[in-house]
């Protein structure tokens, strides 16, 4: 479905029963306009989905080579890889790619997307911050600008998705924690807030149903998807009277933090408590222990992301297909032994 017109200053005009010079005024932050007609206006353009275009006002070029890529922590490897796939996609293209941070905080995003909406942005992908409402995104669907949504979706939106396979990806990494022959497990990390959570929560869920495991014995501990993250969710699984014995990780920052967390109990990583991540970062091969983890391609979806919102610009549409990416476990020494056998290579 091909974008609606954008709304002009005379739909505004019309709108708030004032002259454009009235509108441009107010546009421009003039004090020459009386505030309750200022409030007028501004009621206006949210009302026709109006967007003020900056760089227009400043005469620069009509169409923008600029895509803005809002991301929801760079702190964590994962997404600076994800940017990095994006990036080199942009570059070849000859667009200039607008890196944000918006720290899992939705008042920072809104702020952020406003700013670029007013830049003239050609389009924006986005992972979306952690309480991020559906309503968010309104404004830039009225206003007919491509967005992409990179790993996370929300409830009940329209916007195209290009993500893993997360259901299958944790399904997978529970399948093999109890092939080695774990039977009481956790769940480490994220919150219900996320639909991704629900995503890999659903598979970790379905493993432990179809291979056998008590409903009892599938603990859940959501917590920050960090390090810290990881380290808390450790440490109030070990204070149980019967801790798990192996945990699946929302994603390898959680289980970073929860390796560190056994190590400060004097605990080793694999061989005392297997730990499974969720990403399969760069960092995971070089971790002490090795991580595993379920490989999702971060660069790989990164330059799907871009190409998909490439083709939107050319073909002037805010429309496009989901993108579901495969995945696959990779295994190394975090799990430890087989308990079944009681020794056996570690995996």
């Amino acid at each position: 479905m091909a974008s609606r017109a954008k709304a002009t200053i005379l739909d505004i005009a019309r709108e708030a029963g004032v002259s454009k010079s009235t509108v441009s005024l107010v546009l421009q932050g003039s004090g020459l306009i009386r505030p309750e007609t200022a409030v007028k206006v501004r009621k206006a353009i949210e009302d026709v989905g109006y967007v003020y275009n900056r760089g227009a006002a400043n005469l620069r070029k009509a169409h923008s080579n600029v895509i803005g890529m809002v991301i929801n922590d760079l702190t964590n490897p994962f997404f600076a890889e994800l940017a990095v796939g994006m990036e080199r996609v942009f570059q070849s293209a000859g667009i200039v790619p607008f890196i944000a941070n918006t720290a899992e905080n939705p008042v920072r995003q809104e702020e952020v997307l406003k700013s670029l909406m007013e830049q003239g942005v050609a389009g924006l992908i986005v992972s979306p911050a952690r309480g991020t409402t559906p309503g968010a995104f309104r404004r830039l669907e009225t206003a007919g600008l491509p967005v992409v949504f990179a790993m996370r979706r929300l409830p009940e939106s329209r916007i195209p998705v290009i993500a893993p396979d997360n259901h299958r990806g944790a399904w997978l990494a529970t399948a093999h924690l109890i092939g080695k022959g774990h039977r009481r497990l956790a769940f480490f990390g994220g919150s219900s807030d996320l639909v991704v959570y629900h995503e890999r929560l659903g598979g970790f869920r379905e493993a432990c149903e179809t291979l056998g495991i008590a409903a009892g014995d599938r603990l859940i501990f959501e917590g920050e998807t960090s390090r810290k993250g990881g380290i808390a969710c450790m440490e109030t699984a070990l204070a149980m009277a019967a801790p798990p014995t192996a945990a699946l990780c929302f994603n390898d920052a959680v289980a970073f933090g929860a390796m560190l967390a056994l190590r400060k109990r004097g605990l080793e990583p694999g061989a005392d408590f297997a730990v499974v991540g969720f990403d399969d970062v760069a960092e995971a091969e070089h971790y002490m222990p090795a991580l595993t983890s379920v490989a999702v391609d971060s660069a790989g979806l990164g330059e799907r992301a871009a190409h998909v919102m490439l083709k939107m610009i050319q073909s002037r549409t805010t429309r496009a297909e989901d993108h579901i990416g495969a995945v696959n476990l990779v295994v190394r020494d975090s799990c430890g032994p087989d308990r079944r056998a009681g020794m056996g290579d570690a995996a």
